[in-house]
């Protein structure tokens, strides 16, 4: 039987313009691909009506990491309810059953980034990323700090 690997880690994004400047620039993931993906199969395997998705590839060493900006068929895109965080994908038809939210609802829990060298990365960051702590040690001699994506979603950096 053929065993499963990780390809990537997929993060919806309300704007992805801003979400690969962030990655590739101040991160320093390499930018692969970008494409546009508008079918029935997009939408049949999220289940979801009809939508489309913007999509980015970006790589490191050994995986990548794709953002997704989704917007549904009928013109509504990522945070456009007025200032509310809940994606316009987010809501609720006919259409959606529900199921899809899971995929193109914007966030992740977090995304682990290794590095050789934690305080030199994040000595780096510029003054407008927020950070959550500073490089710490923990029990296991790893050296971690997180830091938020420009969407809020927490990226965790780490020296082994």
């Amino acid at each position: 039987m053929a065993h499963p690997s990780v390809h990537h880690h997929g993060i919806s994004v309300s704007d992805l313009d801003r979400a690969v400047e962030f990655y590739s620039d101040v991160l320093g993931l390499e930018l692969l691909d970008r494409y546009t993906l508008s079918d029935d199969a997009l939408s049949t395997a999220i289940g979801s009506g009809p939508i489309t998705g913007r999509f980015a590839q970006l790589g490191g060493e050994t995986s990548r990491v794709e953002l997704i900006e989704y917007e549904r068929d009928d013109g509504d895109a990522g945070n456009s309810d007025e200032g509310n965080e809940t994606s316009g994908a987010d809501r609720t038809d006919d259409a959606d059953d529900g199921r899809a939210r899971d995929v193109y609802e914007t966030g992740a829990k977090h995304l682990g980034l290794r590095t050789d060298d934690i305080e030199q990365v994040y000595a780096a960051l510029p003054e407008d990323v927020e950070t959550i702590s500073e490089p710490q040690t923990t029990g296991s001699g790893t050296r971690i700090c997180f830091l938020r994506d420009p969407d809020g979603n927490a990226v965790e950096l780490l020296e082994l």
